[in-house]
């Protein structure tokens, strides 16, 4: 909130608290993001109920007996209708509750509460190398197109993009943990026991993560640069007045090209899902990717109703960091309500 002094003639001053367009931006995303979570959620409850199998059976195995199974599905409410289910589900949702795993019987906010750290910092850890490493390369890149270093971003991004992220963990556990042994091939070592273990447990499955990412972020910046260098009329300004080429590259050029490479973090957050699913397992971290796959197979819905919030909560949340970037980088960017 901002506070504007006002003086009128034969007034004493007077204060008037003016809303912040930041915070009214914010406002309007979070309230726009609950049908998005609901529908979410619903989808997901609807999907896992459209699986073949059953979830009691599973959990019994192939020898139970179909008056156990049954016995079971009442135990577990399985024998109510999925709409039923899942309303009770939500209701305990507004109450901090994400219900209970069936396989384990154990609070799904309790295993989300052990796993989730693993998983945040996994993703933490690639998202920052790929950004890192990409603004450095685009950067080199965009500085002489053609150049040396640029086929050698465009080589490098072509692998990124053309490597499945299992292949690409599975040649790196290959060359660095069994050839090289510089890092470890499976296992994790959490960050308060020891942070260079730690490091070295999250390099290669970060890495994996990571490299695609870093390919789509480095031809995208790239291209953003070189057309910024070549068009724009601030940056022929800038050269005119005799701004090296370097200070025109990075202070001028370079933030006007980071909105595209925003949007896109921001969207790639909801696709991570599926890669922290595939490489947590290879690499044995005890994070959500492999109990969300487990849980998908076991029919177990609350664990994956919990995962598929979190993430939902983290996408949306990652959107409106992103439009808040968007005015830091450009405070001229309003965001209005469009009129009816």
């Amino acid at each position: 909130m901002a506070v504007a002094e006002e003086l009128r003639p034969g007034a004493t001053l007077t204060r008037r608290v003016v809303s912040s367009p930041g915070a009214r931006l914010a406002g309007r995303r979070l309230l726009a993001a609950i049908p998005v979570l609901w529908g979410v959620t619903f989808l997901t409850y609807v999907v896992m109920n459209l699986l073949p199998g059953d979830a009691a059976q599973e959990l019994l195995g192939a020898n139970a007996t179909p008056a156990e199974v049954r016995q079971l599905e009442i135990q577990l409410h399985l024998n109510e209708p999925f709409w039923v289910r899942y309303g009770g589900w939500l209701g305990g949702l507004f109450h901090g509750n994400l219900g209970t795993s069936l396989s384990s019987g154990e609070n799904v906010t309790t295993i989300l509460g052990q796993r989730l750290p693993v998983t945040l910092e996994l993703l933490l850890y690639a998202f920052v190398a790929s950004i890192v490493f990409a603004v450095g390369l685009a950067v080199i890149a965009a500085r002489k197109p053609n150049g040396l270093a640029d086929h050698f971003s465009m080589v490098v991004s072509m692998i990124g993009l053309s490597a499945a992220p299992y292949v690409l963990a599975l040649v790196l556990i290959y060359i660095f943990a069994v050839r090289l042994h510089w890092f470890p091939a499976i296992g994790y070592t959490s960050l308060s026991q020891d942070p260079a273990a730690n490091l070295r447990s999250l390099t290669l499955p970060a890495a994996a993560i990571a490299f695609p990412l870093f390919a789509v972020y480095t031809r995208l910046l790239r291209a953003d640069i070189v057309e910024q260098m070549q068009r724009e009329d601030y940056i022929v300004t800038a050269r005119a007045k005799g701004v090296r080429p370097w200070r025109v590259l990075l202070r001028h050029a370079l933030p006007n090209s980071m909105f595209g490479l925003i949007t896109l973090v921001a969207l790639n957050l909801g696709a991570l899902v599926g890669a922290v699913a595939i490489i947590e397992p290879i690499f044995s971290l005890p994070g959500v990717g492999a109990i969300l796959v487990s849980s998908i197979t076991n029919h177990d819905v609350p664990v994956v109703e919990g995962i598929v919030v979190v993430f939902a909560v983290v996408v949306v949340l990652a959107s409106l960091l992103a439009d808040v970037l968007y005015a830091t980088l450009d405070p001229r960017i309003r965001y209005e309500r469009s009129a009816s």
